[in-house]
């Protein structure tokens, strides 16, 4: 999952820079800012629920691989899904909702790795697509594919956060 040398974009997309302004302004409701990663509107946690249960657009999902800078391939492996399978929910206009909550932790995740770096988009990518010693080498999108992994590499942010370096 991590990127070649120099393959990180340095685009900071809209949706970025509007995360970025809604978390740092310390917004009523911010406490699901990471969906403007999708290009949707931070909603209540039913309403979220209720969009996985029947499957995002599958705009929404290829908007967040854009904004992590992800290939078709890499979001595909990230969400667990086979390219080819990816093209066809590309066809159908809807992921499935398993596929769906994967989409949303990658979002949870990448917004999470945002907020450490202050809302530098070529350093939460670099930092997700790189191995850290904190996750016994590992890159913290490979431990993320389950949703243990991604509390873990959340947990490993938190600490980071508060400066807890061990």
């Amino acid at each position: 999952m991590a990127h070649a040398e120099g393959r990180v974009s340095t685009k900071v997309t809209a949706d970025i820079e509007t995360f970025r302004r809604s978390v740092s302004s310390g917004e009523r409701g911010t406490h699901h800012a990471y969906v403007m990663l999708l290009g949707l509107e931070p909603s209540d946690t039913l309403h979220l629920i209720r969009q996985v249960e029947k499957g995002l657009p599958f705009r929404v999902v290829e908007r967040l691989r854009r904004n992590m800078a992800l290939t078709s391939e890499e979001f595909a492996e990230l969400i667990q899904v086979r390219p080819r399978t990816l093209s066809r929910r590309k066809e159908e206009g809807r992921l499935q909702p398993d596929e769906s909550d994967r989409a949303l932790r990658a979002s949870r995740l990448f917004g999470s790795a945002l907020e450490l770096f202050e809302g530098d988009a070529v350093a939460a990518r670099t930092w997700l697509s790189s191995a850290q010693p904190a996750l016994g080498g590992a890159v913290p999108l490979n431990v993320a594919k389950t949703e243990l992994g991604a509390r873990e590499v959340e947990y490993l942010i938190g600490r980071l956060e508060h400066g807890v370096f061990s």
